[in-house]
């Protein structure tokens, strides 16, 4: 049951990356909390603050593709080096923001879509690169691992981040993030180099990005994992709500909110131990994503701090073993010159869902009341995980056994493939 550690133990390129990481999304989960919550002081409207969330995914759509191509042609790292250069950058920006006597919306508008359009950039170099580093047999033990490390951030990050911005204000919180950008940056640029694949074509093109998303169309398991997840974070997800939620519990607990999910997650986590002897990995994601909605329903009908705390923390432990079943079944299936691509097309299913979702969540909210939005939300959930698993059979079906097979066998077509156009 206990979590597996080998790969920190077995890679020095991931102990780097994990620990590297870890420091530095600590303080970025502080910023994911208080750039909206800065918002809604600044304008009291939960409109626009799910709006913030549809600003950064215009950038996150656009970056994910060109992020998730060039992930599969150039050198990894320099990809990795760029965009955490870019990102402190955007912190900067945050902070010399929030020195301003009245920080600009704006500003906080412009920096949540540049952070999200490098992270979108980032991402599928990132997945691309575990599978260099990383055997294969030990994926669900990354998912896991990278379940670890984010739950850890978003625990104490938001936490702290709710008393830090009502005691010291944003410029601190703020510095903060700035400050554990070191950790993330030193560990980008200690990465050794890794054996690139073989590329029958010079660049990437628009021909190559279409490739893989008809990949992903034609994988119907991957592309059940995609809808799964979309579903149920657009209708049951209700960060935005989280702002006016903790408004009447002060604003020292909005924190909270933003840190109960990951509570959750983490218990899942440091059990995931038994992750790695299931094989029906698309019939975990429906159940598991099911659980996400029903939980979402009772925080909403909660009238009480810390059940509707439980709930949110229950909630995240479903959504974390969505997650790593997930993760596995991409890692088992997608072969490595696609692997980047279809990471970008990951990033967008993951993504869409919640930052699409909170302008849903934020308008449902203004025209009827916030409770309505949550547990409609839950319930829109639960339907659709059902439509969409009676929908696309291939899916709940899905043998990770079979998957890892189907890999090997493409992958060593594709090899052959290369030579003969090498020795043509």
């Amino acid at each position: 049951m206990l979590l597996d550690i080998t790969p920190l133990k077995i890679s020095r390129d991931y102990r780097l990356l994990f620990f590297g990481q870890l420091i530095s999304a600590f303080g970025t989960a502080m910023t994911f909390v208080v750039v909206p919550v800065q918002v809604y002081q600044l304008t009291g409207s939960t409109l626009l603050v799910g709006l913030l969330s549809v600003a950064e995914f215009a950038l996150i759509l656009l970056m994910a593709f060109v992020g998730g191509a060039y992930a599969d042609f150039i050198d990894k790292r320099r990809m990795l080096r760029l965009t955490e250069i870019g990102q402190t950058v955007v912190t900067i920006l945050l902070v010399a923001n929030a020195l301003l006597p009245r920080p600009q919306v704006w500003v906080l508008f412009l920096c949540a879509s540049l952070h999200a359009g490098l992270a979108a950039l980032q991402r599928p170099s990132f997945e691309a690169l575990m599978q260099k580093i990383v055997p294969p047999e030990l994926m669900s033990s990354i998912s896991a691992l990278n379940s670890l490390r984010w739950n850890v951030t978003t625990i104490l990050g938001p936490s702290l981040a709710g008393i830090i911005l009502a005691r010291f204000g944003a410029t601190v919180a703020y510095s903060i993030d700035l400050v554990t950008f070191v950790a993330s940056l030193s560990a980008v640029f200690l990465l050794r180099a890794v054996p690139k694949a073989v590329q029958t074509e010079a660049r990437p093109t628009l021909k190559s990005v279409v490739e893989g998303v008809g990949y992903a169309w034609r994988r119907k398991e991957i592309l059940g994992t995609y809808l799964i997840d979309m579903n149920a974070m657009f209708f049951g997800m209700p960060t935005a709500l989280f702002p006016a939620m903790a408004s009447h519990f002060g604003a020292g607990t909005v924190g909270f909110f933003y840190a109960a999910p990951s509570v959750g997650a983490l218990l899942a986590t440091l059990t995931s131990g038994w992750t790695k002897r299931v094989h029906r990995h698309g019939l975990f994601v429906a159940v598991a994503a099911a659980l996400w909605g029903v939980a979402i329903i009772c925080f909403g009908f909660a009238q009480n701090l810390y059940l509707a705390l439980t709930c949110l923390a229950l909630a995240g432990g479903f959504d974390m073993i969505s997650g790593v079943f997930r993760m596995t079944m991409w890692n088992q299936t997608i072969p490595h010159h696609l692997r980047g691509r279809l990471a970008g097309l990951e990033m967008i299913s993951y993504t869409s869902g919640p930052k699409l979702g909170d302008a849903e969540a934020g308008l449902v909210a203004a025209v009827f009341s916030v409770r309505t939005s949550i547990v409609s939300g839950g319930i829109l959930c639960v339907a659709g995980t059902a439509i969409i698993s009676a929908l696309i059979p291939q899916f709940l079906s899905y043998d990770g056994r079979e998957g890892v097979r189907q890999k090997e066998l493409e992958e060593a077509l594709r090899e052959t493939e290369t030579k003969n156009l090498i020795l043509e």
